[in-house]
């Protein structure tokens, strides 16, 4: 029986488990989700620090008329505070530098001319100057024990470099799943090889396998006949595996087993065909205490659609990424689709005025026609309750460039 797109994402999202936590190096994080808060471990900045090169002065001593200071030390950044022995005088100091004692204004070289006289360095003050000015204040960023990365923070560089500062060395983060890719076919033969007339290489688990790399996720990829014990034998050994995503042998031929095994070995179907062109036949289902089962068309096209339609939201809902809007976008030219099916039609995007997408489809043979992919950026996701779509009318388009 089909059912609605709407319908099978639903059923497919409220199957979202969590496949726990891991502790990684913080150098290992990017594009991981924090599972834990981070706090500052100390004062953000931990001291007040200078954000300028020049001269660190006494801003009572400019404020009664003084605008000439005598150098008497320099305070460079890594060096211990220093201490102003005398108002009237001055500390060179470079940026990133601890604020020397007596000391609560900078003034910048450009503002200054510097004179020596007998070895004694002076700097004549130039421009105007503001009390405390060009000082990052202790604490001004976050206090000590303060949040400074929540937990369900997707990590990027920019965090990395706030885990290094608070010390957080190991860090808690979504573990990823164990997925299996498991293409099915007599048809296919390894990438290394020189197809018979008759065969393909296999390219639909690379494909998928590829797409799993948005999230950082290692699938490990297999090729099996289309032979029941054998299938059988495979899947049996795939067990530990979190999510298996099968691809191909799931319609209704002679020698699409892979309903039969999956139910025989006591998979739970969810559901089996969905309203939509391509991909009509994907089948969805799950172990208890075992994977969850994406079983994809073998058709390229109609296989990849489902990956970004339904695979990819189910996983990032699982690894705890938050939900992304999806995207509009305008035809640019008039589409005629009278089956009554949810149809994704692959289309190259462009940026047109007010911030819009358009959208143009390639030249496009069907669901066997990988390579219109490449002349594509995503599925525009047109509704069967209607058959003309004119130039100008919006739809969400399921990104996968």
């Amino acid at each position: 029986m089909l059912i609605d797109v709407t319908t099978a994402y639903t059923a497919v999202m409220d199957t979202v488990r969590d496949f726990g936590i891991e502790q990684l190096p913080f150098t290992a994080v990017t594009g991981r989700i924090l599972r834990e808060p981070v706090l500052s471990d100390r004062d953000f900045p931990p001291y007040d620090r200078v954000m300028m090169d020049g001269i660190a002065i006494n801003y009572e001593s400019f404020g009664k008329g003084q605008t000439v200071f005598g150098v008497e030390d320099i305070q460079a950044a890594g060096m211990p505070r220093k201490q102003l022995s005398n108002t009237a005088n001055c500390i060179e100091v470079m940026t990133g530098a601890i604020m020397p004692e007596l000391t609560d204004t900078v003034i910048q070289y450009e503002h200054l001319t510097a004179t020596e006289h007998e070895g004694f360095k002076r700097f004549t003050i130039n421009a105007g100057v503001e009390k405390g000015q060009h000082i990052h204040r202790q604490g001004s960023d976050a206090a000590a024990g303060q949040l400074v990365i929540p937990a369900g923070t997707l990590l990027s560089a920019a965090e990395v470099g706030v885990l290094a500062s608070v010390g957080k060395a190991l860090v808690n983060v979504s573990r990823l799943p164990r997925v299996a890719v498991i293409a099915t076919g007599d048809e296919l033969v390894p990438v290394t090889e020189t197809p018979d007339v008759h065969q393909v290489r296999i390219s639909n688990s690379y494909s998928l396998a590829a797409a799993l790399k948005e999230l950082g996720i290692n699938a490990e990829c297999y090729h099996v006949h289309d032979n029941e014990a054998a299938i059988r034998q495979l899947f049996e050994s795939l067990k530990h595996a979190d999510v298996w995503i099968c691809t191909g042998a799931v319609s209704a031929g002679k020698y699409d087993h892979l309903p039969l095994v999956l139910e025989q070995m006591g998979m739970q179907q969810i559901f089996h065909k969905v309203q939509q062109r391509p991909g009509k036949p994907f089948l969805f289902g799950r172990f208890e205490n075992g994977p969850v089962v994406f079983a994809l068309p073998g058709n390229p096209v109609s296989g990849f659609m489902c990956c970004y339609r339904y695979v990819l939201p189910w996983l990032r809902a699982c690894l705890q990424y938050a939900a992304p809007p999806v995207p509009y976008a305008v035809l640019g030219t008039d589409i005629n689709f009278t089956a009554p099916l949810t149809y994704f039609l692959p289309v190259r995007l462009h940026p047109v005025a007010n911030g819009q997408l358009e959208a143009l489809p390639p030249p496009y043979h069907g669901s066997g026609d990988l390579a219109a992919l490449l002349q594509a950026d995503g599925f525009l996701e047109l509704p069967p309750e209607k058959s003309v779509f004119p130039k100008g009318s919006s739809y969400p388009v399921w990104k996968f460039r």
